[in-house]
């Protein structure tokens, strides 16, 4: 198994910041969670995680990145881009305005999180962004490219999902880390605070997965 943690990443990512028309509509000072993910199909637990992360973080939006094709996943049972931008619009709907699905990785070229993460941060010099993850992705986070780059670059907080509290609390991320985590009941301060910082947020559990349900999808019977 390969990891991404040895030294910085390259530096790159497709188009020009400045000649980019991405929609978003960020000001300076706002505080901005960047959600990233595949979102195939996006579901009620996506939810839970950027609502959470909203009203524990103090956020005044959180964008949903949609990928073009996470690299660490098979592009075989990944629905086109269109379709999981539709998907995660009408979850990110039921949260309320301040959400923003944006497929902001495609128009701007980037691959990789801590490119697409650069790119923002280049783009947008005066928003406070911080990087939003469920405890699942953070007990795999160091098979990331660039992971330690992408903690350098801004802060980070990760919200429990069921089944991955151990793990991802054990795991080699949150180890290499420690010293920079800061409690939960300072979870308000971390969009302000300079990166590495990174928290932990514990909520009510929500268990709907996107991998269950295209599993569900397999199993039902055609109609007709």
């Amino acid at each position: 198994m390969s990891f991404f943690h040895a030294g910085p990443a390259p530096k790159g990512f497709g188009s020009r910041p400045g000649a980019l028309r991405d929609g978003l509509g960020l000001q300076a000072g706002m505080k901005v969670g960047l959600f990233g993910g595949s979102f195939n199909p996006a579901h009620d637990g996506h939810a839970h995680v950027a609502e959470t992360a909203m009203r524990r973080l103090g956020l005044d939006r959180v964008v949903w990145l949609v990928s073009p094709q996470n690299p660490l996943k098979s592009n075989h049972e990944t629905a086109p881009l269109l379709e999981r931008m539709a998907s995660a619009r009408s979850v990110a709907d039921t949260v309320g305005p301040a959400m923003i699905v944006s497929d902001f990785e495609t128009r701007a070229g980037t691959q990789w999180t801590v490119d697409t993460v650069r790119a923002l941060k280049a783009r947008y010099p005066g928003v406070q962004f911080v990087w939003l993850m469920g405890s699942d992705n953070l007990a795999s986070f160091h098979r990331w490219r660039g992971w330690t780059d992408i903690m350098r670059l801004m802060p980070v907080a990760v919200i429990a999902r069921p089944g991955s509290q151990l793990d991802s609390r054990t795991a080699p991320a949150a180890a290499r880390f420690a010293r920079f985590r800061i409690p939960a009941a300072q979870a308000g301060l971390l969009a302000s605070l300079a990166a590495p910082a990174w928290t932990y947020l514990t909520a009510p559990l929500n268990p709907r997965s996107s991998s269950a349900i295209r599993a569900a999808g397999a199993r039902a019977p055609a109609e007709g």
